[in-house]
C-alpha cells in the first residue's frame, strides 16, 4: 500500500472534521487490521478503483456519529436513526470528494459512499490486501480509517 494514496483520506478527514464540524480529529496509531469487525458501530465505506482496487473505511464510535449528526442538522440527535446515517454518509461523502482530488492524478477513482450499522458488523476488503487501521480520538470520542487495496496491473494491449 502506498502512502500517497492513504494521506489523501488522512488529511480530508482531519479537515473535513475541522471546517464541517470544527473539531479536531487527531492521528493516533496505525496498525495493520486483523479480522473483518469494523471497529466502530457506524461505518461509512468507498470503493477505490483504476490503478488500485480496495476499501476505504470511516469507523465512527456511536458517540462521534451522533454528535457529528448534531452538529450537522442543528439538533440534538440521541438515537442512531436515518438522519444520522444520512449524516455519516454525508460526511463520508465529503472526506471521498476532498480525497478524490487528490487521487485523480494516480488514476484512482472513488465510489459513492455506503453505510453500515450494527455492533460487530463485518467489513470484507479484497483477498490479497491486508489492511491498515489508523486511529483518530476527538473530543466526542474515537473514530478509525481502515484502507485496504492493491494494485491493478494494467492489461496488456495487442
Amino acid at each position: 500500500m502506498q502512502v500517497e494514496y492513504i494521506n489523501p483520506f488522512v488529511t480530508s478527514l482531519k479537515n473535513a472534521f475541522k471546517t464541517m464540524l470544527n473539531c479536531d480529529a487527531r492521528r493516533g496509531a496505525i496498525a495493520v487490521k486483523e479480522g473483518n469487525r469494523a471497529k466502530h458501530s457506524v461505518s461509512g465505506v468507498i470503493g477505490l478503483s483504476g490503478r488500485a482496487a480496495g476499501t476505504v473505511v470511516l469507523s465512527f464510535s456511536e458517540a462521534v456519529a451522533l454528535k457529528a449528526a448534531s452538529t450537522m442538522l442543528m439538533t440534538e440527535m440521541t438515537t442512531i436513526d436515518e438522519d444520522v446515517l444520512d449524516a455519516v454518509g454525508e460526511l463520508t461523502n465529503m472526506v471521498a470528494g476532498a480525497a478524490k482530488a487528490e487521487l485523480e492524478e494516480h488514476q484512482l477513482q472513488v465510489s459513492l459512499p455506503n453505510v453500515i450499522t450494527g455492533h460487530g458488523h463485518e467489513i470484507h476488503f479484497p483477498s490479497n490486501v491486508v489492511p491498515i487501521s489508523i486511529a483518530f480520538d476527538t473530543e466526542w470520542g474515537p473514530l478509525t480509517l481502515e484502507v485496504g487495496f492493491a494494485a491493478v496491473l494494467a492489461a496488456a494491449t495487442v
